[in-house]
């Protein structure tokens, strides 16, 4: 069972992945490469792909020789960046814009079908009896390393991928207040994985 949930949730993955990588295409207002450029600067499209390659690398055979990616805490930590994704957008995001059609479909995919199905396989198969609130200082690498490459990118480009860091918009001192409430929901969140599960570990 297990591995059979690993691949379908590997294939809703880079359904929605792609399928967006596909409409995003179609719609440009930008040439190719920026574009592409612009499509793996948003945080939804680098964490969903991280998901779909963290659940294909589970279906594959030799899966098992990868410390690294078996151990407790890997998969908290990507639960952690979709659920954040998930979060973010139901708050901040959802009512910016109205998708139709299959971009709705992969909007809902990739903003609260997969961070449920995410959350639900961490319940059911996370060895939470290895995972600590010292692994947070870890897990906050990625984040912290996506702020710091869209803000540069953006000083460059003048492509922010969201409003709240839209640093043309709302000024850098906004930006980074913004930034560092999300570290601060990113912590807490993180702090609320672990603390459930070490309440399941007890039971």
């Amino acid at each position: 069972m297990k591995k059979g949930l690993a691949l379908f949730f590997a294939l809703i993955a880079w359904f929605a992945v792609i399928t967006q990588l596909v409409l995003m295409i179609e719609n440009r207002v930008a040439d190719i490469p920026e574009t592409l450029i612009r499509f793996f600067s948003f945080f939804t499209i680098l964490t969903n792909t991280l998901v779909a390659l963290y659940f294909t690398y589970l279906v594959l055979p030799p899966y098992k020789e990868s410390k690294w990616l078996t151990k407790p805490g890997t998969l908290t930590a990507i639960t952690i960046y979709i659920t954040m994704v998930g979060s973010v957008y139901q708050i901040a995001l959802r009512h910016i814009w109205q998708p139709q059609g299959m971009q709705l479909i992969v909007d809902e995919l990739l903003h609260t079908i997969i961070p449920v199905l995410v959350i639900i396989y961490w319940f059911i198969y996370e060895e939470v009896k290895g995972i600590n609130y010292s692994q947070i200082l870890t897990w906050a690498i990625y984040p912290l390393v996506y702020l710091l490459f869209i803000l540069i990118r953006g000083a460059c480009s003048n492509f922010y991928p969201y409003p709240f860091v839209n640093v043309t918009e709302i000024g850098l001192k906004a930006a980074l207040l913004n930034s560092g409430v999300l570290m601060m929901v990113f912590i807490g969140i993180s702090a609320l994985f672990i603390f459930v599960g070490k309440l399941i570990s007890k039971r």
